[in-house]
């Protein structure tokens, strides 16, 4: 049989860190980076005879979290005990929740080539994070680093609704988005405060599904669509030369490129859940969800619905723009600034956006903020700099963020406005390329921007291009 006789199916479950000052059952800040074990306290670190205190802002969140991905909030829920031992979970058991989560049955809504997709949402339930261990390689050793645990988390189970890689890719970017807007989360997947268990099986078509692998904790978007795709394929070779899929938890390893198994896949019963007993039940009135549900932040497909008649933006831009909150807030501030929102727009959709996929950049580590876009846009407007020399500041934005003015003046590269100047190295360059004044009296207008082209070069990209415009048009039709 061949590949195309297969159907992928794909399930995810994200865990989003909370934007929470402390923990979530404890005082212990949450600030990322902090020196090993400095964040910690009795209670986070498991010490005999403490007692975790429910965060009442991890529930708020995760509510906010439901409502905006138009889940069913439970008004009766509860913690439980899921037991189980890795060295980084100093308990042994991590509290989470089981068959009572917050949030249910909801769902996101994606674009696809297709036309519009729900992917389903089975559950968003609150949980602790665990610590984070740093192998010594050297040593032959590993550390443990315990700022991490209790770090409130958000897990987003969704059903297994998905078939390609893009679909994963268009679910995860718009619950990133989501959870961005409503600011629950800076989902800053270089911290891994998002990140992903992908669940894939294969099936052929017309047959039930699959036996699904996880491949665990991934935090990139290139090393998703590449694990997918692997994953897929080792499943499919593996079934077609007469072998059977396991259940089990695999690591994604980007050098190789190659998925590596863990251990067996666990289900419910391994874990032996059972209710926590030392927190009581979550019970949620009308009016407590009524108030989240009222002051809720503008999500990404009101404000892109917004962008199209405020700012007459296409769908295809407005897309990229709200797809991040932070890209969207740089798009607004700049307006501000410049009152030129075809311009902004146009610097994030081309350079910016090239700049950040070139780099595997996230729009929050963007260095600059929107006065000094918006002051780039104004100086291209008032032609103090040509927008050659713009590409060339906005580089210098992502490397040493500064006032633009402050940049020009500092690498000489205010435009070069004067007639006299110009008509200078005007007459330089036709006298240098006769064959192109041939050219474009022979009606090759593309003469034209090369001589254009020469004009700027000679100049470093200083000259007018208006004014060469001009002047070259007077001298060659003359």
């Amino acid at each position: 049989m061949s590949r195309e006789d297969y159907e992928m199916v794909v399930g995810i479950e994200v865990h989003a860190e909370l934007s929470t000052k402390t923990k979530i059952f404890c005082s212990c800040p949450t600030t990322f980076g902090a020196a090993p074990n400095t964040q910690t306290c009795p209670i986070c670190m498991a010490m005999p005879g403490t007692l975790p205190v429910l965060n009442e802002k991890v529930v708020e969140y995760a509510v906010k979290a439901g409502l905006a991905t138009n889940c069913e909030i439970s008004r009766d829920s509860k913690n439980d005990r899921k037991n189980y031992f890795y060295p980084d979970l100093p308990k042994a058991y991590q509290i989470s929740q089981y068959d009572k989560p917050l949030c249910k049955e909801g769902y996101v809504e994606i674009d696809t080539p297709n036309g519009k997709k729900k992917i389903g949402i089975e559950r968003i339930h609150i949980e602790e994070d665990t610590g984070k261990l740093n192998h010594d390689d050297f040593s032959g050793g590993s550390l443990l680093d315990l700022n991490r645990a209790g770090v409130p988390l958000i897990e987003t189970v969704s059903k297994p609704d998905m078939r390609t890689i893009e679909e994963v890719d268009a679910y995860l970017r718009k619950l990133k988005s989501i959870f961005e807007y409503i600011e629950v989360s800076d989902c800053k997947m270089q911290e891994a405060s998002f990140r992903a268990d992908i669940n894939v099986s294969v099936h052929k078509i017309g047959e039930p599904f699959g036996t699904r692998t996880e491949m665990k904790g991934m935090d990139s978007f290139r090393s998703i669509a590449r694990a997918i795709e692997y994953e897929k394929n080792r499943q499919i070779d593996l079934i077609e030369a007469g072998g059977t899929v396991l259940q089990e938890t695999l690591r994604w390893d980007d050098v190789s490129g190659k998925t590596f198994s863990m251990r067996d896949k666990e289900d419910a019963q391994d874990y032996r859940y059972f209710p926590e007993p030392d927190l009581v039940a979550i019970k949620l009135s009308e009016e407590y969800i009524e108030n989240i549900k009222n002051n809720l932040p503008e999500l990404p497909e009101s404000r892109k619905q917004r962008y199209l008649t405020e700012y007459q933006l296409s769908e295809k831009d407005a897309n990229i723009i709200t797809s991040s909150k932070y890209l969207s807030e740089l798009f607004e501030g700049s307006i501000k600034v410049c009152n030129n929102p075809k311009a902004v727009n146009n610097w994030i959709i081309s350079d910016i956006s090239r700049i950040l996929n070139e780099t595997e950049m996230d729009p929050i580590e963007i260095p600059f903020d929107c006065n000094q876009l918006g002051k780039l846009v104004i100086l291209i407007d008032k032609g103090t700099i040509s927008s050659s020399i713009g590409k060339k500041v906005l580089e210098e934005l992502f490397e040493n963020p500064r006032d633009p003015e402050e940049i020009i003046k500092e690498k000489g590269w205010i435009q070069i406005s004067d007639e006299g100047a110009i008509k200078e190295v005007v007459t330089k360059i036709l006298e240098a390329n006769p064959q192109s004044i041939a050219d474009y009296k022979a009606g090759k207008d593309r003469a034209l921007g090369f001589l254009v082209g020469q004009a700027m070069k000679e100049t470093k990209g200083k000259a007018n291009p208006q004014m060469l415009n001009k002047m070259f048009l007077e001298e060659l039709n003359k």
